[in-house]
């Protein structure tokens, strides 16, 4: 662990590094915790456990629909033109949330909508500078880990700040500053000067951008069925806090997922991995589902929590994997939207599971909405090992004859290790 921490030293020392970082963080944070301060917020308003999923589920959906249509652009149009305008447009959906409540039900429908349809695609972007950054491609992919460490602490903090939020003040306040927090973050990361002058490695004209890759659409396949086991849980442990009487049980559970994703994130990046990605994703992913198993017990808090914790252990290990995966196999010129869509289909598949665990949990108890989650689990490890023989062969084995020589021109420098030009500076 300890080379491992020297390892991300060495990284966040890179200029801009631990900038970009931070900001990238920051301004994800609306993404993060808009789920759980949507939920909060509605019932707060007297609304139903089915509307506050269906509204959640209104914003990963328009969130998932956003993401690769803002990489895309992001691809096209460079960050600051994209990135930026797209915070402010969320945070604004988020205000007319506030200001309307749950009535009428077609604006609030239509705040949330728009909230999530404009987030901007800071985690694919944050993606596609990390080459420019850092170089190398062994330090690029321990970027990938640290990357998926972090994400896993906004995800610990996330919800507890919500939950302090929502204690001081109010639900309302806690969605104005949450989102509040993530322009500012935006800001941070567009005035940067890797975000001002990144550029997309040049890409072929294809409708389908980078869904022409078939390796990429079954990583997709199965990170869906992830996002759906993430999103249920989100419902299953607030019926869990309510249940047993308060609601800052939530808090703490969906910290203790972070903070089990936090550890495993930790040891997987404590070594180097040898063998093809795409193996390694399968094997993390069916620790991952049966992980989540046990949480149908549904014991007493302290051992939820604890069981919480585990279930989020190999989270960040398969997410930091899925990352190189995507890489391997977004057709050239289209990093920013391949990572996006990975975002989009973890969107659409909690978006999911917040609508089925809902009606689960009224239907049948908390227990069997935390049922979805292991199933999603197991679903998503079957589409793995379905698509086996697609993902063994990643498209991009070849450079275009135009990109050659400036690899190599950075290769001689100690730039970039052939291969690896997910993007360039301008």
């Amino acid at each position: 662990m300890a080379a491992t921490a020297g390892g991300y030293a060495d990284i966040l020392r890179a200029p801009h590094a631990l900038r970009l970082l931070v900001g990238t963080l920051v301004g994800r944070l609306p993404n993060g915790t808009g789920p759980i301060a949507i939920m909060v917020f509605t019932r707060a308003e007297g609304g139903s456990y089915s509307l506050a999923g269906a509204l959640a589920g209104v914003y990963g959906l328009a969130n998932a629909v956003g993401q690769p249509l803002l990489g895309r652009a992001v691809d096209l149009y460079g960050q600051p033109r994209v990135q930026l305008p797209a915070a402010v447009v969320s945070a604004l959906g988020m205000a007319l949330l506030v200001l309307t409540g749950t009535d009428p039900l077609p604006l609030t429908y239509a705040a949330v909508a728009v909230a999530g349809l404009f987030t901007p695609p800071l985690e694919g972007g944050l993606r596609a500078l990390w080459p420019s950054v850092l170089g190398r491609e062994d330090r690029v992919h321990r970027a990938y880990a640290m990357d998926a460490i972090a994400q896993e602490v906004m995800f610990t903090v996330g919800p507890l700040l919500v939950t302090v939020l929502v204690a001081l003040w109010s639900p309302s306040a806690a969605l104005l500053v949450i989102n509040a927090l993530g322009v500012l973050g935006a800001l941070s990361v567009v005035v940067s000067e890797p975000s001002r002058t990144w550029r997309s490695a040049p890409r072929d004209a294809h409708w389908l951008g980078a869904l022409r890759s078939p390796g990429l659409l079954a990583l997709l396949g199965s990170f869906f069925f992830v996002g759906l086991a993430l999103g249920s849980i989100t419902v299953a442990a607030y019926a869990y806090a309510e249940d047993h009487g308060s609601q800052s049980v939530y808090g703490w559970l969906m910290a203790a997922l972070g903070l089990g994703a936090l550890i495993g994130g930790g040891l997987y990046g404590a070594r180097q991995w040898a063998g093809a990605p795409e193996r390694r994703l399968s094997a993390l992913v069916a620790l991952l589902a049966l992980g989540y198993l046990p949480l149908m017990l549904t014991p007493g808090v302290i051992a939820m929590t604890a069981l919480a914790a585990l279930s989020g252990v190999f989270l960040a290990p398969a997410i930091a994997c899925a990352f190189i995966v995507v890489d391997r196999h977004a057709p050239r010129g289209t990093v920013t939207e391949a990572f996006s869509w990975l975002v989009t289909t973890f969107g659409v598949g909690a978006a999911a599971g917040t609508a089925m665990a809902g009606p689960a949990v009224e239907l049948a108890g908390t227990a069997a909405s935390f049922a979805v989650a292991g199933a999603a689990g197991f679903a998503a490890l079957l589409v793995l090992l379905a698509t086996q023989r697609v993902l063994a062969v990643p498209p991009r084995t070849a450079q275009p004859a135009d990109d050659v020589v400036a690899t190599s021109e950075n290769d001689r420098n100690g730039v970039v290790e052939p291969g690896f030009s997910t993007g360039h500076q301008a």
